[in-house]
Formats: C-alpha cells, sequence, structure tokens
C-alpha cells in the first residue's frame, strides 16, 4: 500500500510519507515553515499543529485525529507546564498513521503570511447611515402623563427631524436609567439607511457622546481585510489584516463547497471559523486605535458568493454547479450581534449586493471604487484570486464574467510555490545572455546578486516563490529564451548555463542553488500557462460581447495585483495589449468600496443600482471560451498582437519546441512579430 498522504495548509504542500514519521520532518521535508526553537524536544511549543477531519474530495483524503499518534510523554509533559489548546499537537512528537490534512495555525507562525491590504488615502463625502443626536429631554411632569420613551422621541423630531422612530428592543429596559443618568441629556445613534426608511434608536448613552466607529471588511477565500472607521470625519484609524482560516477546508472555492457538501457540519465549520476572524480582527482594530467595541455602530461586508454566503450561514452547495443559483443577490441588512460579533447590540450590517453567479459583492464593491460605469474610457477591472472577477465597460454597458483561475498565482501547485511572507521570492531577473538569475525577497531591500544580501535574509532565509515572484520568473524565462512561446522549457541550453537541468523527460530551471534547492519546473510553467489562459480567455469573452478589440486603461484590484508589475503581466499574457502608462494597481479596491458604502449612504444606492445594469457572462456556456483559451496558453498570445507592449519590451524570437518521435526536442525558428 502507499504511504500516507500528507496535506499541509495553508501552502497547499503535499507529499508522501512513511507511518512513523514525525509530522515536523514531514513540513521540513516538504519546505513548510514550521517553528521549532527547541530542536524537536517538545519543549518550545512552537511546532504546535492542527488536524483537519473530513473528507477532503480534491485531494483524495479522509483526515482524522486517529490518523495521528496517540497523544505522546512530550505532549502530555508540554500540556501541564505551558498550554496547548484542544485539538493541537506537537509535531515533534506526532507521528503519522494515516492520511492527514494538517494545518499550520497562524498563532504559533513567527514568519507568519503578510497580509497587504491597506486603505487607500482617499476622502469620500460623508453621510453614514447612523447619525448621534443628543437631545436635551422634558422631565416627567404629572400633568402630561406621556411615557420618558415617548419624550425622547418627542426631542428627537422637534431637534432633528426624525419622527416615528422604531427602537431597538434591547433598548426599552434601559432607556429610564440612561435618561436619569444623563441628568434628560442623552445621545442617541439614529440608523436610517435610505430617505424612505424608517429611521431606528440602535443605541443610547447618557449626557454627550462623540464616538461611532464602523468597519469595512473585505473576506477574501484568501484573505479577510477590515478597516475601522470614524463615522464623524469618514478616516481609517486602524486597519488589520489576517488569513482566511477556511483555506484549512480547501484552497481554493470549489474545495469548500465540496466539504460542505461532503461533510455534515461543514458550513456550520466554515461559518463558525469566518466569523471568528472577523470577531478577531475587530479586537484588533479597535486595540491598536483604543477604540471600545460598544461604540461600533455599523458594518459593510463584501465577498465573493461563496465567502458572502458563509459568512452569513447560507449553504453555498447551489454554487457548486450551474446554474450557480445564489439564495441572496440583492443586499443585505441585518445585524452585528446575529452574526456573533462584538460590537455595540443595536450595530447594523450591510452586505454589497452581489452580481451573479462567481462575481461576487468583492467585484461590485472593486466597481463602486474604481467606476468604471462613471466614465467614457473602456475599463478593465481585474481581481487575480483562486477565482478571478473580471468588470469590463464605460458609462454606457457594463458586463462581468468569473474565471477560475485557481491557487497557481498564490503560490499553491507550484513547487517552490508559498504565499507572501519574509523570505518568499517577489522580484526576479535573468540575464538574458549568462541565463544567471538575480532576485528580491520580502522583507530585504537587497538584489541576491548585491553585497550583504546573504546576511540581510539570514533570520528568514529563501523559502519560496510568491505570486508576484511566479508570474515574473515564467516572463523572465520567456524573455531570455529559456521557455518557448508555447511554454516549453529549451533543455538545448543545457549546454550553455547549469541552471537547466534535466528532470525526467523535461527540464527545469534553478533559480536559487542554496538552501532551498528552487527550481522552476516543466509542470510550474503548465500551472501557470493554464491559470492565465482561463483569466485572458474571460477578458475576451467580455471584450467580444462589447465588440471592442482593445482596452483603454486596466486597474488591477487586490491585494496580490498590488505587487504585479503591469509589464511582466502582460508579457506573460494574463492582460490584454494596453498601454503601458494606463495600467495600474489600485489595492485593496473591494475594501475601498466597503468604505465607501459605509461613510456615505449614496454609494449603497449607486452600487444597488449599477448591480442590476452590470450583464452578467457565463465562460462555461460561451462557445468562444475553448478558442481564447488555446490561443492564450501561449506566451504572450498565440492570436492576439501586443504592440503596446513591443514598445517598451523586447520580445525574443519566436521559438516553438515540440516533441519528437525519439522524445528529442527539435527547434523551429523564425521571429515573432510585433503587431
Amino acid at each position: 500500500m502507499a504511504d500516507p498522504l500528507i496535506l499541509f495548509m495553508p501552502s497547499g504542500k503535499r507529499g508522501r510519507f512513511p507511518e512513523g514519521t514525525t509530522v515536523l520532518e514531514a513540513a521540513r521535508q516538504l519546505g513548510v515553515y514550521v517553528e521549532s526553537v527547541c530542536g524537536g524536544r517538545g519543549i518550545c511549543g512552537r511546532c504546535q499543529v492542527e488536524v483537519q477531519e473530513g473528507q477532503f474530495a480534491k485531494h483524495g483524503i479522509t483526515s482524522a485525529q486517529e490518523h495521528l499518534s496517540p497523544f505522546g510523554a512530550k505532549e502530555q509533559r508540554y500540556a501541564e507546564k505551558r498550554e496547548l489548546k484542544p485539538g493541537r499537537r506537537l509535531s515533534c512528537s506526532a507521528t503519522i498513521q494515516g492520511d492527514l490534512v494538517i494545518d499550520i495555525p497562524q498563532d504559533v507562525q513567527i514568519n507568519a503570511q503578510i497580509i497587504r491590504k491597506a486603505a487607500d488615502t482617499r476622502v469620500f463625502e460623508r453621510k453614514p447611515a447612523v447619525q448621534l443626536c443628543y437631545v436635551e429631554v422634558d422631565e416627567p411632569d404629572m400633568h402630561k402623563p406621556l411615557g420618558d420613551l415617548d419624550r425622547l422621541k418627542e426631542a428627537l423630531e422637534r431637534d432633528w427631524g426624525f419622527s416615528n422612530i422604531l427602537v431597538d428592543q434591547y433598548l426599552y429596559p434601559q432607556v429610564q436609567a440612561i435618561l436619569r443618568k444623563g441628568k434628560w441629556a442623552v445621545t442617541a445613534a439614529i440608523h436610517k439607511d435610505e430617505e424612505t426608511a424608517q429611521a431606528s434608536m440602535i443605541a443610547l448613552w447618557p449626557g454627550l457622546h462623540n464616538e461611532a466607529w464602523g468597519i469595512a471588511c473585505d473576506i477574501g477565500s484568501t484573505t479577510i481585510a477590515m478597516h475601522l472607521v470614524s463615522l464623524l470625519s469618514g478616516h481609517v484609524v486602524a486597519s488589520a489584516g489576517t488569513s482566511n482560516p477556511q483555506i484549512r477546508f480547501g484552497e481554493d472555492l470549489m474545495s469548500r463547497v465540496s466539504y460542505v457538501m461532503m461533510n455534515p457540519d461543514g458550513r456550520e465549520a466554515m461559518t463558525r471559523a469566518v466569523r471568528e476572524a472577523v470577531d478577531d480582527l475587530i479586537g484588533k482594530v479597535c486595540e491598536e486605535s483604543g477604540a471600545n467595541r460598544n461604540d461600533i455602530l455599523d458594518a459593510v461586508f463584501v465577498g465573493n458568493p461563496i465567502m458572502h454566503h458563509l459568512f452569513l450561514g447560507i449553504d453555498p452547495t447551489e454554487l457548486g454547479g450551474a446554474p450557480f443559483a445564489l439564495a441572496v443577490s440583492g443586499a443585505v441588512h441585518t445585524w452585528a450581534d446575529d452574526l456573533g460579533l462584538g460590537a455595540n447590540k443595536g450595530c447594523r450590517v450591510y452586505v454589497i449586493p452581489c452580481i451573479a453567479g462567481h462575481v461576487g459583492a468583492d467585484a461590485a464593491a472593486a466597481a463602486l471604487s474604481e467606476g468604471p460605469h462613471r466614465q467614457d474610457e473602456m475599463m478593465l477591472l481585474v481581481d487575480v484570486g483562486t477565482n478571478a472577477e473580471i468588470v469590463l465597460g464605460n458609462s454606457e454597458r457594463v458586463v462581468a464574467a468569473s474565471s477560475p483561475t485557481g491557487p497557481a498565482f498564490e503560490g499553491a501547485e507550484i513547487s517552490g510555490g508559498q504565499r507572501a511572507a519574509p523570505g518568499a521570492i517577489e522580484r526576479v531577473r535573468i540575464d538574458p545572455e549568462t541565463l544567471e538569475p538575480r532576485f528580491k525577497v520580502i522583507g530585504c531591500d537587497l538584489w541576491s546578486n548585491e553585497s550583504g544580501f546573504a546576511e540581510a535574509v539570514s533570520k528568514t532565509g529563501v523559502t519560496g516563490i510568491c505570486g508576484s515572484g511566479i508570474i515574473e520568473i515564467v516572463a523572465e524565462m520567456y524573455l531570455s529564451g529559456i521557455i518557448s512561446e508555447d511554454g516549453v522549457i529549451d533543455g538545448a541550453l543545457a549546454a550553455k548555463s547549469p541552471r537547466i537541468v534535466s528532470s525526467g523527460r523535461t527540464f527545469s530551471y534553478v533559480l536559487n542553488d542554496g538552501d532551498p534547492r528552487i527550481t522552476v519546473t516543466q509542470n510550474d510553467v503548465r500551472a501557470i500557462q493554464l491559470a492565465k489562459a482561463a483569466l485572458y480567455a474571460g477578458i475576451k469573452l467580455l471584450m467580444d460581447k462589447l465588440g471592442i478589440d482593445h482596452v483603454d486603461a486596466i486597474r488591477f484590484a487586490g491585494a496580490f495585483g498590488s505587487f504585479i508589475d503591469p509589464k511582466y503581466a502582460m508579457v506573460l499574457g494574463l492582460i490584454p495589449d494596453c498601454d503601458l502608462s494606463k495600467v495600474s494597481a489600485v489595492g485593496n479596491a473591494a475594501g475601498t468600496g466597503a468604505r465607501m458604502a459605509l461613510v456615505n449612504r449614496d454609494y449603497r444606492r449607486e452600487i444597488e443600482n449599477t448591480v442590476r445594469r452590470i450583464e452578467k457572462i457565463e465562460t462555461a456556456l460561451e462557445p468562444d471560451f475553448q478558442s481564447h483559451f488555446v490561443a492564450a496558453m501561449a506566451l504572450p498570445n498565440k492570436a492576439d498582437p501586443f504592440p503596446e507592449l513591443a514598445k517598451a519590451v523586447r520580445l525574443p524570437p519566436r521559438k516553438v519546441l515540440t516533441e519528437g518521435a525519439t522524445g528529442r526536442r527539435r527547434r523551429e525558428g523564425g521571429r515573432r512579430s510585433r503587431s
């Protein structure tokens, strides 16, 4: 029988190991970073791991606690002297007894993933759905037998114009005590989302109270980003991010849907995980800013459809297959307390509407932020993730689609791939003459060929390649002639450079010859080609729908998009040809859109109306998708010209490598056309 299969999350690295191998040793052999200060003696506790139980259909794994050795003496001793949370094991002690999905908890990782989703600095006109209203209330009068709450309502109508106010149930028992504590002067928080809606009193304080906060949160499939915003000024006072803990249930969205389908408590487990992560972030932004949770009165959330459904506690199974039916597509209004979030008991939650199927509230929020529907030029908005979301259009017409790019751009399914963390290679250059590389890693400003680089990265080491580095290494391999336009690594170059090495019937490129040895294999190149072709084919379908052959501007949204070099994205063929000066990263546009909807309720109406106008294209049903996909497998593209790119980059001579009858490679020459 085959050795047990072990999958480590969130890195996605996997391998087979003999029974009796410690989890720590398996992690080390796969290049998964697990802290172990004490050298495996069970003293430091930094090597803690968790077993994720259930059936993981995508990986063919049924994982269970019983597939680890029983609790050992080292673990018992550590648990008695320190603390070992329920379900945690020490990887230096626990040994493999069967197939496992192992999660590396975020709280024990020193070299944890960097969550790069800061707020932008734009300032928006303020018109929040929540308003603080200070009033002085008439004292009780035996000649006017009107209740305390009714006199409070009269004062709010007299001074602020709010009539027929609804009152949150939890406030009824508190009103009299608050009025008397404030000596008949109080501050009421009034929620009124729409002009025609009835106003609601959601919080009440004695005397003058001038603290009111809101949160804007983008729940991504990989990361969650949150901003704490003053509802009085509109300014962001704190931001925080974390990995989405649902990664342990599946790297991509369909894996998570499969987990729900195959595990009876799968939906509840993922809903609980994401809500707890969001609540932890609320704690972090409050701690950073000094804000009180009880002063958080409003919240706006965005996410792709599956994240949207799981956060709201909705089974996402229907999104796992055609016709990809959403349980709810319009805006959602609810309470933070009902979602288990620590805020004021009356805190309202607004969830931006989804566009359709697999184009969610995050894409809608990004569209709100960048506004293709507000301008004349044809703008392409792309959020590159495990499921890329694409919006294209202008003030006349807007279309949208999703494209299943998978986790390759985030490091999964790439031999040396990893998520963005200190030590990860994020920039790559290859000398076209010598084929020698140089690179930069996260956390160091020096290139690898510069003096002092080794000392500068001594703490983290060089650990792998993150998304932006993966794009650049493949593009640079193409520009330097290492791979053909069809993505085949040229084995003939092994005679020219020791960087080209044989890997069975194919060849690989050695990017880092140190420890660890990091190579780019033929399978790695293929994984990137498949991901980028899926994205480009989706973009082409939208262009076809609008009857255009070029776009005027391109915006990369999302944390990953912020660190993509537009030039290399175009060399790779990730995006269509465009004037490079009109291609830019816009950061966490979804988070910005959420913040806009938080500070100004008019933006809520704008995106609700815009979403109704956007035409959704289902790529899987389009007959031209396959032909666009095949053409997009080439670098940059087999069919489409890239004249704007050719102005900025010297594209290599055309070189198509094919397999001969004996497995030897032959070369077909000719220069690549630039028009």
